[in-house]
Order: C-alpha cells, then structure tokens, then sequence
C-alpha cells in the first residue's frame, strides 16, 4: 500500500528526504525556508548551519562524496541560492549526489518586486542534471523523490529544486513515491571484451582510475582486476587509495615513466581532461572505461570506451577468458622508477630549512596521520603538494576541488567530512590564499562542537600565479598577500585555537598538539616563498 503523507511543505520534503538515505541538512538561515526547519527540528533531524551558503553546498558535497549518498543544502531565496552556485558547479563537475533546496519568493505576486524575488533556474540549470519549481505542496513529495533518483543515476550530480513561499508554506496530502535505487547501465559486452582484449595484449599496459571507481562502489572490482591482468595502477581524485601503498600494483610517483613507455593506457572512472594530458598519451592506445555513455570522450577517439556500471566491467576485465601477456618486466621497471622517486621524496620531506618547504610539512603529516583520517586539499600551490607526497591508505579519505578547481571548500568539506565520520582525524589542508574564502566558518565548527585540524601552508604569495606570471612578463601582479599573517589568530579570536609554526623541528609538536586538542586547531606554518610547485603554468 502506497504510504501517504500529510503535514506543511517541510514536512513533506523531509518525508521524501528521509525514504531516500539523506540524513542531515546543512543551511544558512533564511526566513524563505523555514518550513524545512521546522520539519527538522520537530522530527530531531540534524541540521547543521554555516556562515556561507557555498560552505553549506560544500559539506553537502563531502556527504556525498564520503558516503555514496545524497547530501541537502538547503539555501534561502535569491543571494542565498546564488552563493551557492559555486559549490553546484563543483559537484557538478566532481559527479556528486547533492540536493540544493531553494527558497523562492511568491508566485502569486511575482513580478511585484518581492524581497529576494528572482529566478534561480536559469542560473542553476547548466549546473545540475534537474532544475526544476514545485509550484504546490502537494507535488512535493514526488518532486523530492524524481530529484533524488535523478542525482543518484549515473553518470550522478547534484540536483535543484526551489518552493515558492505559498508552496513550502502550504499544508498537502500526497503519496510518498518510493525510494528505488536506479539500476545499473549495461555496458556493451562487445566493448567490454574489446576493451579486456587490448589490456591483456598490451606489453605495457597501465591503469588510472579516478573518483568514480569510489561512486560507483567499484574499488574491490578494480583490484581484482590489476590483479588478475598484473597491470600497475595509478590513481587521481577519490580514487586515491583504492589500492594501498604497499600493494605490489599501487604506484605514485613513477607516472611520467609509466604514461610515456606505456602502450596501452586504460582510464577508469575519470574523465581525460587537463590531468590526464587531455587524453594524448603519445603512441599508446587508450582504453576509456565511464560509468554512463555520456560522459566518454569526444576531443579524442579511445580504441575502446566500455560505458556502464564500472563494478561489473571491472569484473569482467578480470575474468577475461584470453590470452595474457606477461607484464612482470613491466611492473619490475617502474617499481624502480616508483622507488627512485621514494628516496627523492624522503630526502625533500626531512630537509630541514629555514624558510620551511612545503615537502617538510607533508613529511611530518605523513607520521601523525591515522590510516583512515580524512584528508581535505583546498589551495593551489601548497595542496599540489599534498598530492606528490601524501598517499591515502585506504580509499574514501581524500577529497580536493577536483576539475573544477573552486577555492573555498575546505570549512565546508570538514564539517561534512566531521558529520560523516566523527571518529576520524581531519585534516584541512590550506593554502594562504584559499584561507580567504571560506576560514570565517571555523565558528560554525566551533559553535557546533565539530573539531578538525587546519594547516596552512603561508607563503604570502599566490604561488602557481605569481611564478608563471613572472616567467612569461617578467614581473606579477595582484598575486601578493600579507606575509606571515597570523591566520591562528583568527581560528583563536572565532573560539578555536593555533600557532604559527616557523622552524621545521617545530613542526611536529604543533601537528601533535593540534590533532589532540578537541577543538578547531590552525596551525600556521609560514613557508618558503621561491619554492613553487614544479609546473610553468596553471591555465592549461
């Protein structure tokens, strides 16, 4: 029997919100949208509320990302929707399940002028995979379910609704749609099989595979597929520590050796933009394997581009029934690249400085940090850092901006990644420059009881524009921030607490007291300004 519902509009989104796995609401208060606050405060639904709306977006985000499921802003009308937009363009671009619900100003006097009065979709719609009005109360319920599913589908994404006031305000009685998890996309078996038979034929095959291997729950099917094929992987994104480091197929540092002498090229889970050469790895033949048709390639040809569910392509790439030639040479020669770079790094990450090089603040992380701590990039030339030296231990525990770039997720990402995981280190990871956008949300972690660990690499500098800028002018502009500012002031003046870290043997007892403390902890280590991030130009 098809369950009903009655009540306000809150209450009947938060009915459909329930039925579908959404567990908590992250919100900037807004008088448009009190009905949803009512409804979880009436029910004890946590909601958990920034001093930003893109903050509000982003821990949203890091639901999804983290837990495989939807994560709910809820933002008030006009501005509020609009500083959103951000964090909608990320998720957007990083395939995350995110439901933004929307204040919006009365459709019964609409074009009078109303506060806030404007209209969000043509703003949000290039941005979401469902943009839509719900003009009545009682078309709630259905609305919430269709977003949700359509969010969760692959190739996923977030998802906007907005409720005029007389909507959300409103009373209705409406059926309750059940919640049904969408079926898996069968890929083409005769792609699939192409695709296995190039892998297993190739002498120097590699695999990269990225934050959708993690989505789609695809991780054991991965390995087992490395395994079976003995191809070496690399990762980028959130799928980062889909093999540990010590497995004998997980490698890191040996990608130029690995992506120059390879000859077939098998990505996984990610698309071949600017991270991955746009897809032209020389003379090797690309195998591109997606988790929807419409997200494979089309600036290139891939000689293969299996679409579908990625578990169950994985899993038949390891039960490939062919020949397979043997990679041991292979996997043999960049193991000696991967160890090579190793000892590079040991020797960068101990050096001992003065100003201290980023390399020495990852260095000192990599001993405090647990195997499962959740670990947040957001910055450009300290965070690039963080992805040559630090290697995730298991998979689910790095998040970054990913293609997309936004500065300014680090508060919000934490407060998500706290809420999902309140057992866990985390750990922000923050450049001088992004601490701008989003550090004034320390209070939220503070006020809320929601501890993590921020360290900022302090250069006072705008690192990956300032060097390439004076490398093709000869001089910079508008790329200089204050030095040495004392950004654990701020955490401290907001309820947290820090210190400014400025010798390298100091670093550690200050990472030590941060993970210990209980509360929202900066700690400020004013790096070296002339050591830049080993690339010429960020705008490719």
């Amino acid at each position: 029997m098809t369950e009903r519902v009655e009540g306000h509009g809150g209450q009947l989104a938060l009915a459909a919100l329930r039925a579908h796995g959404v567990r908590e609401m992250f919100t900037l208060s807004g008088g448009h949208v009190f009905p949803l606050y009512d409804a979880a405060h009436t029910a004890g639904f946590p909601l958990y509320d920034v001093r930003h709306e893109q903050s509000a977006v982003f821990a949203a985000e890091a639901v999804a990302k983290l837990n495989r499921r939807p994560g709910l802003a809820v933002l008030t009308a006009g501005p509020g929707v609009t500083n959103g937009v951000s964090g909608l363009t990320s998720a957007f671009f990083n395939a995350s399940p995110v439901l933004v619900l929307g204040g919006r100003a009365p459709q019964f006097r609409w074009g009078s002028g109303s506060l806030q009065e404007m209209d969000h979709l043509p703003l949000v719609a290039p941005v979401t995979k469902h943009a839509e009005t719900v003009f009545g109360a009682d078309d709630i319920p259905r609305a919430v379910s269709a977003a949700l599913t359509t969010a969760l589908t692959p190739h996923r994404g977030p998802v906007f609704l907005d409720f005029p006031l007389e909507a959300i305000f409103s009373v209705g009685d409406a059926a309750l749609p059940e919640a049904v998890a969408p079926a898996p996309i069968e890929a083409d078996p005769e792609e699939v099989a192409r695709a296995a038979g190039l892998i297993a034929a190739a002498h120097r095959p590699v695999i990269i595979a990225g934050s959708d291997v993690y989505a789609g729950d695809a991780v054991d099917a991965l390995r087992a597929a490395a395994e079976a094929l003995r191809v070496p992987v690399f990762t980028n994104g959130m799928g980062r520590g889909a093999l540990p480091p010590s497995h004998p197929l997980a490698f890191a540092k040996a990608r130029r050796v690995a992506l120059s002498g390879a000859d077939v090229v098998v990505v996984v889970g990610t698309p071949l933009d600017f991270r991955l050469a746009f897809g032209d790895f020389g003379d090797a033949r690309v195998v591109h394997v997606v988790d929807a048709p419409s997200q494979r390639a089309t600036h290139v040809t891939p000689a293969a581009s299996p679409a579908g569910d990625l578990r169950l392509i994985l899993t038949a790439f390891a039960e490939h029934p062919g020949d397979r030639v043997d990679h041991d040479d292979w996997v043999a020669r960049l193991r000696e690249a991967e160890d090579a770079a190793k000892a590079r790094d040991a020797e960068a990450m101990a050096a001992e400085t003065d100003p201290i090089r980023p390399a020495r603040v990852y260095g000192e992380l990599r001993r405090v940090l647990a195997p499962d701590a959740i670990t947040i990039g957001d910055g450009g030339d300290f965070v690039s850092y963080a992805g040559k030296y630090l290697e995730p231990a298991q998979p689910g525990t790095w998040l970054d901006p990913g293609p997309y770039g936004c500065l300014g997720t680090g508060m919000g990402y934490a407060m998500g990644a706290r809420v999902s995981h309140p057992d866990r280190q985390v750990c922000v990871l923050m450049g001088d420059g992004a601490a701008g956008f989003s550090l004034m949300d320390v209070e939220s972690l503070v006020r809320q009881k929601l501890p993590v660990v921020i360290v900022v690499g302090n250069n006072g500098i705008w690192g990956l524009e300032k060097h390439p800028m004076r490398a093709m002018y000869g001089y910079d502009v508008a790329a200089d921030l204050q030095p040495g500012l004392r950004y654990d002031k701020v955490v401290e003046a907001l309820g947290g607490a820090g210190e400014t870290v400025e010798k390298a043997g100091d670093l550690a007892p200050a990472l030590e007291r941060a993970f210990a403390s209980g509360v929202p902890y900066l700690v400020n280590v004013l790096t070296d300004p002339a050591d830049a991030y080993p690339r010429s130009s960020n705008l490719a």
